[in-house]
């Protein structure tokens, strides 16, 4: 039920998923021919079994057996709409249900309100709005549309004599339904329902209801790179599945021209050949007066333009047929790319070397991309699909090798790690993705996992806990103070002391009057996400104590359910002599550096200080720089360079900047 705690997981060891192969080898595994005899059959079976029990499993290979479609091509399928997850009946994004994400469109999520200060400052850069400039999510609710192609739940209820509710609410049904929807589209391709997965090709290739051959072809990839794997996961429900790899299941590439789709063109993007790619260009054009939009031109990384150090991953608020919408608008903001939950398709709106208005900081948007994912961060159950998150994280590491971007939490941010320009932008930033993304993951799609790097005495600790079991309780997603449905978390939550009932530590930037820390959804003040690293200030039993914005945070990690891994590295501090040295949210030029006729930008610490005695984590130096670009003309822009050097640092929830002639570097752990 939807708000309610998860049930009780699985008694067999969970493995980290780094850990699977290592549990395959060791013959922990549920065969789903061992399964079989245990499932009667009906599509209500094993509802009222123990979590744990494998009633999934043997969900799958009843439909399997019925709509004799092959049990791998099924576990698959499934895999990469919802890591066969149910999310406890809530629908995601559009309108989809359960393992097999069956959409209905009478119940597809609107979007709400979401905080930024765009509306007022859309370049982030403390100019005067555009003209008719709006904030960059939707101020009022508004209705996600869900295409005639994407309402699948229907077709599967009338294919397979289950009612729209049973699809909707119980797992097994709704797997029967996801049989039905592939052996049908089978028959309409003309293919055999054959034992061999490879004979699936082209009916995989049509289940996401791809609207061009490219993205039908890449999801049917992605589906066949997971039959070819296996996979293996305790599902949020507590069900343990198993997909044992079959090593020889091949593309057969040829069957997606079956579906007689049309082939996009490709050209004028910036994507890897992996990922279905479109060009759906941000307007550059004039306003009113002076006024100009949505992004601006450069020339990045080549000189005199910044180079890009920065990767943005957002979410939507909103459908994809919306958020490009939005995107044509000149009098919107922009961003680089978004990404589509269904099949994973991307569209590029500004090329990489210009500039997009998305993270509400100018240095930031100066000197980075942006990235929009299909979603609602206080949606929890509305989830990212597996193929989304495979997709973006092949785009992320094209962009990184191209314009040399380190593949670390320190340059591939949330927009929750944006920090404010001023003390004023603090309490206005943006908080997407949120803690319900899966940064764990993502990471390990990126083929970057968060593994130690140092021992109990590198002085330093990188956050991840185990997503699946980390659930911690937020407030707000449906309404102020309300409790949200539990839901896996990369997030964990600090606290004043080492024990459960402190308060949380305080964030004076987004509360001068002092007042305390929330577990609202859209609360960063005492929050740590998986990937952050931070400086190791304390320890005490089960409890670890990291610096953070001025303060000891503390956390719970006891040894047996770490909610770290160890590390090591370069950590800044106070030259010695001071008390504490200011912070910054940008790394912006001195006053000496800017010429005639281009206004100096003031270099304003942020309301926190890096005190002596406290160390912070290292994530590299990079140049003062400031970007003048008031004009439509691009030949009036110009970049500003300085001699101040800064570093960046994991200062709290988000980075921020300090001054290199400010601070010490040295080896953690000294």
């Amino acid at each position: 039920m939807r708000g309610s705690a998860p049930a009780p997981r699985t008694t067999l060891p969970r493995a980290r998923r780094g850990n699977r192969r290592r549990l395959r080898a060791a013959g922990v595994v549920l065969s789903a021919a061992l399964l079989l005899p245990a499932f009667s059959g009906s599509p209500a079976a094993g509802a009222g079994e123990q979590p744990g029990s494998g009633a999934l499993q043997r969900a799958f290979v009843a439909a399997s057996a019925k709509y004799h479609v092959p049990p791998s091509v099924l576990l698959a399928v499934s895999y990469l709409q919802s890591r066969w997850n149910a999310h406890g009946g809530a629908p995601s994004v559009i309108g989809g249900y359960g393992p097999m994400h069956l959409t209905d469109a009478t119940t597809a999520l609107t979007a709400g309100a979401h905080r930024g200060d765009e509306a007022q400052d859309p370049r982030g850069d403390g100019a005067r709005p555009l003209a008719g400039a709006r904030s960059v999510r939707p101020e009022l609710p508004v209705p996600v549309e869900v295409p005639a192609r994407l309402r699948t739940l229907d077709r599967a209820a009338e294919l397979s004599g289950l009612s729209a509710e049973a699809l909707r609410q119980d797992p097994a049904a709704n797997v029967q339904g996801g049989a039905a929807l592939l052996a049908a589209a089978q028959r309409r391709l003309g293919l055999p329902l054959s034992s061999d997965p490879a004979d699936w090709y082209g009916a995989v290739a049509s289940y996401p209801g791809a609207t061009d051959a490219v993205s039908a072809g890449a999801f049917a990839h992605d589906v066949f790179e997971v039959i070819r794997a296996g996979e293996r996961r305790t599902t949020d429900a507590g069900q343990l599945v198993d997909l044992e790899a079959v090593p020889r299941a091949g593309d057969r590439a040829d069957q997606v021209r079956r579906l007689a789709l049309p082939a996009p063109s490709q050209s004028g993007v910036e994507c890897p050949a992996s990922v279905a790619c479109e060009s759906i260009p941000a307007p550059y054009q004039k306003l009113e007066g002076t006024d100009y939009g949505n992004h601006d031109v450069a020339d990045r990384p080549k000189a005199p333009s910044q180079k890009v150090s920065f990767i943005v991953i957002h979410d939507t608020e909103g459908s994809w047929e919306t958020t490009v919408k939005l995107i044509k608008d000149p009098a919107y903001v922009s961003w680089n790319y978004t990404v589509r939950s269904a099949d994973g398709h991307i569209a590029q709106h500004v090329p990489t070397k210009d500039v997009a208005w998305h993270s509400g900081n100018w240095y930031v948007n100066s000197t980075s991309v942006g990235i929009e994912h299909e979603g609602f961060l206080a949606q929890p159950d509305a989830w990212y699909t597996e193929e989304m998150y495979r997709t973006s994280a092949r785009l992320v590491r094209y962009l990184a090798d191209k314009l040399h971007i380190p593949l670390d939490r320190q340059h591939i941010l949330g927009h929750d790690n944006v920090p404010g320009t001023t003390p004023a932008t603090i309490k206005g930033l943006h908080t997407d993705p949120g803690p319900f993304w899966d940064w764990e993951h993502y990471f390990e799609l990126l083929g970057k996992p968060f593994y130690p790097t140092g021992s109990t005495y590198g002085g330093m600790v990188t956050i991840r806990p185990d997503y699946d079991i980390n659930t911690p309780q937020y407030t707000g997603c449906e309404g102020a103070g309300k409790p949200c449905a539990r839901h896996g978390s990369g997030a964990v939550r600090l606290y004043t002391a080492p024990k459960k009932d402190a308060p949380l530590v305080k964030d004076i930037g987004l509360r001068p009057d002092g007042g305390a820390s929330t577990t609202d959804v859209n609360d960063t003040g005492a929050r740590a996400s998986t990937g952050q690293q931070f400086a190791v200030a304390d320890r005490q039993g089960d409890w670890t104590a990291i610096w953070y914005l001025g303060q000891k945070a503390w956390f719970r990690n006891p040894w047996w359910d770490p909610t770290v891994v160890n590390a090591s590295g370069k950590v800044v501090t106070p030259k010695a002599g001071s008390a504490g040295v200011p912070v910054y949210g940008r790394a912006y030029p001195e006053k000496e550096a800017y010429p005639a006729g281009v206004p100096v930008q003031e270099v304003t610490p942020l309301p926190y200080k890096l005190l002596a005695g406290q160390t912070y984590v290292l994530g590299g130096a990079v140049p003062g720089e400031y970007l003048w670009s008031k004009t439509f003309d691009a030949a009036g822009h110009r970049v500003i360079r300085g001699k101040d050097v800064y570093y960046e640092i994991q200062f709290g929830h988000r980075v921020a900047f300090v001054r290199a002639a400010d601070v010490s570097v040295r080896p953690s752990g000294r």
